[in-house]
C-alpha cells in the first residue's frame, strides 16, 4: 500500500472520522502547527543524545529523553481531537484520541518539578545557546502558533486542547532554560 493516496491532490484532506476540509482551514493549520513542533521536540531529542554533557538541572538524558517522548506520544492524541468535527467528538477515546485532564496534570507537575530545579532566569533569554536548547525554543514557538490556531477552533468548553498546548509551551520553555544551564555549566567547567 503506497503513502501516497492522491486523495489531496485537490487541497483537501480527510478528518477523523469522516469528512474533508481544506488543507489551509484552521483545523489543519493548528494540526499542522502541532506536527512541526512535534518534529522540533523530535530534533531536541536527538541533540541532547548526542550531546556530550549529562542531563540537565537533575534530569539525566534518560528522563530527558522519556519527558519528550510522552509528549510527542501526547501530541498524537491531541491531533486525533483536533481533526475530528464537533459532531464526531462523542466517538473519541479519552488518553487515545481526546486529551485528557489526566494529561494536563502530567504537563503540571513536569513544570512545578523543573521549577523547583531553579532553572528560571534572571534576565531575558537570547535562544542559541546550545543546539537542543535551540529545538527546544523553536518548539515553544509553534506550539504557541498551535495554541492560537486552536483558540480559532473554538474546541468546547470540555476540550484541554488550548491548556495542554498553554502548558506544553511553558514546558518547552523550561527544558530549554535547564538545558542550557546544563550547557553553560558544562562549558564554564572545561574553561
Amino acid at each position: 500500500m503506497s503513502i501516497a493516496t492522491r486523495k489531496g491532490d485537490k487541497g483537501t484532506t480527510g478528518l477523523l472520522y469522516g469528512g474533508r476540509v481544506r488543507k489551509d482551514s484552521v483545523r489543519i493549520e493548528c494540526n499542522g502547527a502541532v506536527d512541526e513542533a512535534q518534529a522540533f521536540l523530535g530534533l531536541a531529542r536527538a541533540s541532547i543524545a548526542a550531546a556530550r554533557a549529562g542531563g540537565s538541572a537533575g534530569f539525566s538524558k534518560g528522563r530527558l529523553d522519556e519527558i519528550l517522548v510522552g509528549v510527542e506520544r501526547d501530541l498524537w492524541v491531541l491531533m486525533a481531537e483536533v481533526a475530528t468535527r464537533p459532531a464526531n467528538r462523542k466517538k473519541l477515546r479519552p488518553g487515545v484520541s481526546l486529551v485528557t485532564r489526566e494529561m494536563l496534570d502530567g504537563l503540571d507537575l513536569l513544570v512545578s518539578e523543573l521549577e523547583a530545579t531553579e532553572v528560571v532566569p534572571s534576565e531575558f533569554v537570547v535562544p542559541g545557546q546550545s543546539q537542543p536548547a535551540a529545538a527546544l525554543d523553536v518548539a515553544r514557538a509553534v506550539v504557541r502558533r498551535a495554541e492560537r490556531r486552536a483558540v480559532s477552533l473554538e474546541m468546547g468548553d470540555d476540550s484541554y486542547v488550548i491548556p495542554y498546548l498553554n502548558r506544553l509551551s511553558d514546558l518547552c520553555w523550561l527544558l530549554a532554560r535547564a538545558v542550557e544551564k546544563e550547557h553553560l555549566a558544562a562549558r564554564k567547567k572545561a574553561s
